[in-house]
């Protein structure tokens, strides 16, 4: 279904940051907990890359969805209240930062649940979205988040407008609000001895990101930019941001939204048009 944004918006803009801080290092790699080089590229989220982003959101008065492991709210509390208090999303990334593995959907539930339960008792707040780590999904992360009532998904690859996951049976499941592997920065600039990456330039960087946004306002899509502190965080980096966030708000029809806000938007065009939203 081709979604009608709020106000009549042409596409809608969400800005969402995974902030995994040490936690991504740790879930490649348990031993990286002993090699503090490799996990200070983690820490510079929550030492300078978050502050230097929740001050640029809110230059630019940006709504901003942020990604956090459970792991990294019980160890960058303060962090995450902050986002909180500026008055952005946080949305679930798993405790651990593992990857699910389809084999052991018991081990998927018990790492979220745990997650649940530190955004609970650390931030008395609950997460209305999730984003698996690294990208990994199987029916049981659906069922999962149907099973404990959340709203959206925000993972999936195949579709440019928000869309409503079916689960075997036909019961709904949540919200999914597609991306896409071009939009973020992870490919261009996160990169480590072990995990080698040819680190691309801002140009580059911009002229994708650019091109994809151009020909999804012409469409009406989810223009949905996944970012990592830790990458989009370094100086130049933000520079580059801050460049792009500006472009997009040269169009006119541009809704800059949260995630929930998104998924929201499309259960109300779901409601009144109930006959036409069902995918399997």
């Amino acid at each position: 279904m081709v979604v009608k944004w709020p106000n009549d918006a042409r596409v809608t803009v969400l800005w969402t940051f995974d902030f995994d801080a040490e936690s991504v290092w740790l879930a490649r790699d348990p031993a990286n907990k002993d090699r503090i080089g490799v996990l200070s590229q983690g820490l510079y989220d929550a030492k300078r890359a978050v502050p230097k982003l929740l001050e640029l959101m809110d230059r630019t008065e940006m709504p901003a969805t942020f990604f956090v492991p459970g792991w990294v709210v019980e160890h960058h509390t303060d962090r995450c209240k902050e986002i909180l208090a500026a008055g952005h999303e946080i949305g679930h990334h798993g405790y651990s930062h593992e990857w699910a593995d389809p084999q052991f959907p018991e081990r998927e539930c018990e790492d979220f649940d745990r997650a649940c339960e530190v955004y609970d008792r650390l931030l008395n707040y609950k997460p209305r979205g999730y984003r698996p780590p690294a990208g990994e999904i199987g029916l049981n992360t659906i069922k999962m988040l149907a099973d404990r009532g959340y709203l959206y998904d925000s993972n999936m690859l195949d579709d440019v407008y928000p869309y409503r996951h079916v689960l075997p049976g036909g019961r709904p499941g949540p919200v999914e609000l597609p991306t896409h592997w071009s939009l973020g920065d992870a490919n261009y600039g996160l990169t480590s001895i072990r995990h080698p990456r040819t680190i691309q330039t801002n140009e580059h960087i911009f002229t994708i990101w650019k091109d994809e946004f151009d020909e999804l306002y012409k469409w009406g899509g989810l223009f949905n930019l996944v970012l990592h502190p830790q990458v989009i965080g370094r100086p130049s980096r933000l520079a580059l941001l801050e460049r792009f966030i500006a472009y997009t708000g040269t169009f006119e029809g541009v809704w800059f939204a949260t995630c929930a806000q998104a998924a929201e938007a499309f259960v109300a065009q779901e409601r009144s048009q109930p006959a036409v939203v069902a995918r399997t």
